[in-house]
């Protein structure tokens, strides 16, 4: 993919990781998309479930209906979602209203069928999630996780990878890194290519990603938490991607708002500052990146 087709299409930046599908933004979506078009910013959208992947598509397929090829989908089960949890404010972000996982199954033919619409890029987020460590959390979610990553092989799509561990003084259910455990079953299962969103492991451990073709993304948390630096220094610059995870985490100088996809300018902007490099250069590479991470075309 090349920069040519990139500078012809109608947006400056995109944002690789967005929950516009997601109830935060029931009141004003059309508002939120509207803004984001308008600031020239691509959005994929990323399912949590059944509903949420199925609105995902909706809205992606809703703005290439009006001639809009600016808005994309990526499906799957979240591994929140595989287990029985309350998810509180504290733990998805100030602002954000508090929801209950119910346990839900990974529906291969569910998904195989939504991912035939053209405006489907990805397959996820999967992974694994021991925030909330039950004592079966490992298997259900390794369950989903692998289900997910044979669908993606079957239909040669990436994979959007969830990635985070127990809370402050828990051990995981494995014992070992969260990073070390995806990567293990991605080494075993995958024949693709994907995504680690929301990174936040080591170097080391990014690059076992990179060595396996995945890439890693960053949000809003660079542009006020300096943990990630030394990573975003390091990484070659082809294997990173911005995100916002809106509607949570919104970057300086947003911070304790809703985060919307338009804010994804400023850790573009962040990550051109840590690498002391230029600004429209390491925003064209971060185009190039998602051009030929999610084939976008036409």
């Amino acid at each position: 993919m090349c920069y040519r087709v990139l500078m012809e299409k109608s947006w400056n930046y995109i944002d690789t990781h967005a929950h516009v599908n997601l109830s935060a933004f029931d009141v004003d979506r059309e508002e939120v998309i509207y803004r984001t078009r308008e600031k020239g910013v691509a959005v994929i959208n990323i399912g949590t479930k059944e509903t949420t992947s199925a609105k995902a598509v909706e809205i992606a397929v809703a703005e290439k209906a009006k001639g809009f090829n600016d808005t994309f989908a990526i499906i799957g089960l979240h591994p929140i979602q595989t287990t029985p949890a309350h998810h509180d404010e504290e733990e998805i972000g100030k602002g954000t209203q508090g929801f209950v996982s119910k346990g839900e199954v990974f529906t291969t033919d569910f998904y195989r069928t939504l991912a035939q619409s053209e405006v489907v890029v990805g397959i996820g987020e999967c992974g694994f999630d021991y925030y909330h460590c039950s004592d079966n959390v490992y298997a259900v979610q390794e369950e989903a996780f692998i289900e997910q990553i044979k669908l993606a092989n079957e239909l040669e799509l990436p994979l959007m990878i969830h990635t985070r561990g127990p809370q402050k003084g828990i051990e995981s259910p494995t014992g070992r890194s969260v990073y070390t455990d995806v990567l293990e079953v991605l080494k075993k299962y995958s024949k693709g290519k994907g995504n680690v969103h929301f990174y936040a492991g080591t170097y080391d451990e990014a690059k076992a990603f990179f060595d396996i073709g995945f890439t890693i993304s960053f949000t809003g948390v660079i542009t006020f938490a300096k943990d990630y630096e030394e990573i975003v220094c390091k990484a070659p610059l082809e294997f990173l991607h911005g995100e916002t995870d809106c509607p949570y985490v919104a970057p300086l100088p947003y911070r304790g708002q809703r985060c919307e996809p338009s804010m994804v300018r400023e850790v573009y902007k962040k990550i051109a500052e840590i690498r002391r490099e230029d600004q429209e250069k390491v925003r064209l590479q971060l185009l190039e990146n998602a051009a030929r991470m999610y084939r976008f075309v036409g």
